[in-house]
């Protein structure tokens, strides 16, 4: 039986947790305080934009990759200090409000943001460096799941909770948390870097002359519209269901986020392991077909609720909350298997980080002119080209067979 570190799997699981929160609060709750606000959908969506950072960390990778300081732990020397910055913006932040002081609470989540896809790198590293061949599977779920459930806490546990504990407790809280998961990081020897992953990490010029040759290999333009437009429709159906419960039915901030940013997030928690099981029993290219074509089935229900064809009422929108993430999550967890079944691991956690930016990038558009659509053709016009985009993935896989897309030795994230 292989052994399993138990504390190695805990520490990346709290950091991918502690990179969770943050965005859990931007993607599920940031909108429906906007729109409580009265903001616009065009607003509101344009706030999506705050989430920039995760899709330009591909720029900053190969030195986060390769810069550090060996006796404190080359990844410590990135993930302490925005561990600390993510503390101080959210205790910040517990100051500042939306309603008085909008634009610099904006910038204020543009920060965590900032910080958190920057310590993303690294924690991606550090796992590519620790994790021994019989880890990989558990440090990839410490990854998915440690991940999904810091989005719950951040944008759906403490938004509800802020009900009782006010704004300032939510994101004390927070800050709270991350002082706690820092305090056991410092204490944590990080194991000096292995010779054969040292010896793979060439310096940033190389790396940059490897990403081009990695674009200009067979299929790699195929392989990018791949990753880039799997979750279009879906995010512009995530992007307005929340705005539309508060704008058009009249809920709460607290209890929408409860619904999808809690319920939602637990879906998304257990599609996740459903995933890596049914990426472990089919090939990569057929998994993710399998769950794109059962991630559409949900987006209908949505369409259909919004249309009024089913009633909006706890019982329906907290099981399709569930329900579409669930789904949602199948298909990232088997998507993020096929992404890294392409990674040259020679590039560390670069490559891998730049797949990931052009998943971010596919995702973007959808999300910031999903509330210019509403305004053209309403929420239901909305839910109905993320449907079709959604089915419409479908077709690619045929033009992903055609091309040859070079495999390279998969590595972990």
């Amino acid at each position: 039986m292989s052994r399993i570190a138990p504390r190695k799997i805990g520490l990346l699981a709290a950091l991918y947790f502690a990179q969770g929160l943050p965005f859990g609060f931007q993607a599920n709750a940031l909108g429906l305080y906007l729109t409580a606000l009265g903001l616009s959908m065009e607003r509101v969506s344009l706030a999506r934009a705050l989430a920039l950072p995760w899709l330009l960390k591909a720029l900053w990778a190969p030195f986060v990759d390769r810069l550090g300081n060996e006796r404190f732990g080359r990844r410590k020397s990135w993930i302490v200090p925005m561990q600390v910055l993510l503390a101080l913006t959210c205790a910040a932040a517990a100051f500042v409000t939306p309603k008085e002081h909008l634009m610099a609470f904006l910038l204020l989540v543009l920060l965590m943001n900032l910080f958190a896809a920057t310590q993303d790198v690294a924690v991606d590293g550090l796992a590519v460096d620790v994790l021994e061949p019989e880890e990989l599977g558990a440090g990839n779920g410490a990854q998915v799941v440690g991940y999904k459930i810091g989005m719950a806490v951040g944008g759906g546990v403490l938004v509800a909770a802020s009900a009782f504990i006010g704004w300032r407790g939510l994101f004390l809280a927070m800050a709270g948390l991350y002082v706690l998961i820092t305090s056991g990081l410092s204490i944590w020897k990080e194991p000096p870097v292995r010779r054969h992953v040292a010896a793979v990490e060439p310096g940033v010029r190389a790396t940059l002359r490897q990403i081009v040759g990695l674009v200009r290999r067979p299929g790699a333009w195929a392989l990018l519209l791949f990753v880039g437009t799997y979750k279009t429709g879906e995010t512009l159906a995530d992007a307005m269901f929340g705005p539309y419960l508060v704008k058009v039915q009249g809920l709460t901030p607290e209890t929408v986020a409860g619904w999808l940013g809690g319920w939602g997030i637990v879906g998304s928690i257990l599609g996740s392991l459903a995933g890596a099981a049914l990426a472990s029993r089919a090939s990569l290219l057929r998994a993710v077909f399998v769950a794109a074509a059962l991630r559409a089935v949900p987006l209908v229900l949505q369409l259909l609720l919004v249309t009024g064809t089913i009633e909006v009422q706890a019982y329906t929108v907290v099981p399709l909350a569930v329900t579409e993430h669930f789904f949602g999550g199948v298909l990232t967890t088997c998507m993020f298997a096929f992404m890294m079944s392409q990674v040259d691991r020679s590039l560390g956690a670069t490559h891998f980080t730049l797949l990931a930016s052009v998943e971010v990038l596919g995702k973007a558009p959808a999300g910031l002119l999903s509330g210019f659509l509403v305004s053209a053709v309403g929420f239901g016009g909305c839910f109905a080209v993320a449907v079709a985009l959604s089915v419409g993935f479908l077709g690619l896989f045929a033009v992903l067979e055609r091309w040859t897309v070079v495999p390279s030795p998969s590595t972990s994230r």
